[in-house]
């Protein structure tokens, strides 16, 4: 049944319980007219016997049965019904007095006044009621063939049901019309996804669709537009990292065919040496935070819960920059609290956005500045006292691949990118200001 299509099942469905429905209704309509037609006759019956038994029969003769018969056979348009009806009226010593002159000759004196008998006349069911004449000198019986009422309650069901059976059929017949005509819209939207070229992501016009589809195409469209921005955000990462890794790939080369020429000059060899480290170190940390900002980009979840130890991450995080902070004359407080704005997370993803932090803000800090960082319950914020000129720059800080002018630091540009990704994985936002060279990034809940 599952792999019937949808169609087909309704069709199923709604044929068969119309079916039922009309076989139960036929059930119910021949018990009924069993009913009906047992009590119709069972009052017939009685009507008759009441006036059999008010007839005064100490006067009836041999020869006035064949008198009647030959009277009743004389009433023109008669149509009696053998099975409809007998009577037989029996004397005290149960000797036949008078019948209808069919079955009513064939009862069988066995009386039980006073009530409805089933019992055998020529090898037939019969219904007999049994009475007493107003003399109490007869004894009454009506009777009736069960056949003929069972054959009267099956005719009022049929004249019932064949009427409905009718209307059922020409009801299924415009309900196989009706559905194939409503799934017809659907028929058309799945030709029309396939024919749709793969890059084609335009959205699915519902306007022919039934209402109840159209929360389907709604859905749809807007799986199509996110996987449209995906694709767009992904060409873009690519077309902005090849463009990127060009530089220091460029450099290098320029790096290694100057140390080709100079073989003979210590001096010119040693430098060329040097700067090819610089763009080795450029180009891993590229990569480095170029696969990260992959990772980033399809994540919808931190990749696993732990409870976050933000001392032991901050001491981590230090002592990776604490050289560097020295080297370049960098003062460094740190205020971390009990608990910090995640308390929850992935340790691995917040690590790398402090390092990206602590990175920026020691990287492009000039000397001799004060770095400050702070861990509340409610930010996050690495405060840099010495930053000149990124007033100018603020609206453009945390777009991918930019970096200021004038930066003689290596770097990729996408620290913050990656600071931003991964505080949104975690309910977080990020802001950042600058003024008078203090130069701060908050990173705090939603």
């Amino acid at each position: 049944m599952k792999n019937l299509g949808l169609r087909v099942r309704l069709l199923l469905f709604f044929i068969g319980i119309s079916c039922i429905v009309w076989l139960v209704s036929g059930a119910v309509s021949l018990r009924e007219s069993r009913e009906k037609v047992d009590g119709f006759f069972d009052q017939y019956q009685m009507l008759l016997a009441r006036q059999l038994a008010s007839a005064d029969w100490s006067k009836a003769v041999p020869g006035a049965q064949k008198s009647t018969n030959r009277i009743i056979d004389k009433v023109r348009g008669a149509d009696e019904e053998d099975e409809a009806i007998g009577f037989a009226v029996f004397d005290a010593a149960g000797r036949r007095v008078f019948h209808d002159n069919e079955n009513g000759g064939d009862f069988i004196y066995r009386p039980q006044l006073g009530r409805f008998v089933e019992q055998r006349v020529d090898g037939e069911k019969w219904r007999i009621v049994w009475i007493a004449s107003a003399d109490g000198k007869y004894t009454i019986a009506v009777g009736q063939e069960l056949e003929y009422r069972e054959e009267t309650a099956l005719d009022i069901a049929e004249e019932f049901l064949y009427p409905w059976l009718g209307g059922l059929l020409v009801l299924l017949a415009a309900s196989i019309w009706f559905i194939g005509r409503e799934f017809v819209p659907l028929r058309r939207l799945a030709a029309g996804l396939e024919r749709r070229s793969p890059k084609d992501l335009s959205p699915l016009d519902d306007v022919s669709l039934p209402r109840e589809i159209k929360p389907l195409t709604s859905a749809i469209n807007r799986l199509l537009g996110q996987v449209d921005d995906m694709v767009r955000r992904e060409k873009s990462f690519i077309a902005d990292s090849a463009h990127e890794l060009r530089s220091p790939l460029t450099a290098l080369k320029v790096q290694l065919e100057v140390l080709q020429l100079s073989q003979n000059d210590p001096g010119a060899r040693h430098s060329a040496v040097a700067k090819m480290e610089q763009g080795i170190e450029r180009c891993a940390r590229l990569v480095e935070q170029l696969l990260m900002l992959s990772k980033l980009e399809n994540a919808t979840i931190p990749a696993s819960e732990e409870k976050i130890d933000w001392r032991l991450l901050v001491e981590t995080v230090i002592e990776e920059y604490r050289p560097l902070m020295e080297k370049k004359g960098q003062r460094f407080q740190c205020d971390v609290g009990e608990r910090g704005p995640v308390e929850q997370g992935n340790s691995l993803l917040l690590s790398a956005l402090l390092r990206n932090l602590i990175d920026n803000a020691v990287r492009y800090g000039l000397s001799p500045a004060q770095i400050t960082l702070t861990i509340a319950v409610d930010r996050i914020e690495v405060v840099n006292t010495v930053a000149r000129g990124t007033e100018q720059y603020l609206p453009r800080l945390g777009e991918r691949f930019f970096r200021p002018a004038g930066q003689n630091e290596n770097g990729s540009g996408l620290g913050l990118s990656i600071v931003e990704k991964i505080a949104a994985l975690h309910g977080c936002k990020i802001e950042i200001s600058a003024d008078g060279g203090v130069f701060s990034v908050v990173v705090e809940p939603l």
